[in-house]
């Protein structure tokens, strides 16, 4: 389980029933109408604003967030391309060969044993940049769901607090049935702003961040790739592909190959 979104969600739940158990409001929050009306309000806004080719991959992408797949560093990639380069430079391209057992990434096998089985160079660029266009489009599709959730919970936040004030107007005669209503308009607008800003938002910007991660490793991937189809020495293919990193990572790198 990803460490950080452990101790997030621990730390903002801790905070929340620290504060609501304090002030005595802890057992007012489990209104099930309110619930109902901001969890199944957003999960209806949702069905409808995409389709189910998209929706479907949700559940893989909540587990991509609590589970994140284990990518290898950017330094060790970069090391495994040139280590590649300097093979074929040395022996010849059909010598990576027996070194594609021990490749760090998926993508770079897919890369290597197409310039083996003689792929020309012009397609194998082509196919490698529409997988790269393809696992972008599929990653901003997951984000832009949660984004969208995120947008629509508060909405429906304020829906409740409209119906639970109308309810108060009607009951105006009836405490009983007054306190009843203003229970649901106010737990209405905290569920909203709660999951918008503690479920859905904080999803989407992690998975933003893995995608950004899973991208740069692939366009690294394919740099190399082609690079060393190309016949460039290992010293140019390092280069080449230190110029996708930021200095702090291109520090880190060569500190690493050192």
């Amino acid at each position: 389980m990803d460490l950080m979104t452990l101790l997030g969600g621990l730390t903002g739940l801790g905070v929340i029933v620290f504060v609501l158990s304090t002030g005595g409001m802890l057992k007012f929050l489990l209104n099930w109408e309110a619930i109902i009306l901001i969890f199944g309000g957003t999960a209806g806004s949702v069905m409808i604003a995409y389709p189910w080719a998209s929706l479907k991959w949700v559940k893989s992408s909540m587990m991509l967030v609590l589970f994140p797949p284990k990518r290898p560093p950017i330094a060790d990639l970069i090391r495994a391309i040139v280590s590649f380069a300097e093979v074929a430079k040395r022996n010849g391209l059909d010598s990576i060969a027996p070194l594609l057992s021990s490749s760090p990434h998926p993508f770079l096998t897919d890369g290597c044993q197409m310039m083996l089985d003689g792929v020309d160079i012009n397609i194998l660029r082509e196919r490698m940049e529409n997988d790269i266009n393809t696992t972008r489009l599929r990653h901003q599709q997951q984000t832009n769901i949660f984004n969208s959730a995120g947008t629509f919970a508060p909405i429906f936040g304020l829906l409740g607090t409209l119906i639970g004030v109308v309810q108060v107007l009607r009951n105006i005669q009836n405490p009983a049935m007054m306190g009843s209503s203003m229970a649901i308009a106010m737990t209405a607008s905290f569920y909203g702003i709660f999951s918008a800003n503690f479920l859905f938002l904080p999803i989407a910007s992690k998975l933003g961040y893995y995608s950004d991660e899973d991208i740069l490793s692939r366009e690294i991937i394919a740099k190399g790739v082609l690079a060393i189809y190309e016949g460039d020495v290992p010293w140019l293919v390092s280069k080449k592909l230190e110029g996708y990193l930021s200095l702090a990572i291109r520090r880190k790198a060569r500190a690493v190959a050192k």
